[in-house]
């Protein structure tokens, strides 16, 4: 039986909230490719579950460790696509603060995510957190 794509979106982000990332690690393809939105220093295609992995290192780092995935709602699903909307919050020792939502929307391919487009309600906000 096979995994059907809301399944593994569900699992991948509620390992993600949980910090499992053995699990996270595991939904998604080697070659996963990741859009994140903005201009700023983690924005731009990720071509790699090690590329993935090395920006949210640098969000973490970025955000003193504050980085939250605070609310998932699983909006729709469209063949092997899953859209979801996302929110998260962090705060920098300096005061600043991240507390956007983001509209993900995953392709699935046999139980893997193999794709990631990232669109944020913020862009502004989201390029001064992370900064340049």
């Amino acid at each position: 039986m096979q995994t059907q794509p809301q399944d593994v979106v569900h699992g991948f982000l509620t390992a993600v909230q949980q910090g499992k990332f053995d699990q996270v690690a595991a939904a998604l393809h080697p070659q996963v490719q990741w859009s994140q939105p903005g201009h700023n220093r983690l924005s731009g295609l990720k071509h790699s579950r090690d590329e993935v992995f090395g920006m949210v290192g640098a969000m973490q780092e970025l955000a003193n460790g504050t980085l939250t995935l605070t609310e998932v709602d699983l909006l729709s699903t469209n063949g092997t696509q899953v859209a979801c909307r996302v929110h998260w919050r962090a705060a920098q020792p300096s005061g600043v603060v991240l507390d956007v939502d983001n509209l993900d929307v995953y392709t699935i391919e046999d139980g893997l995510i193999t794709q990631v487009q990232v669109f944020t309600t913020d862009t502004a906000q989201e390029d001064a957190f992370w900064g340049q």
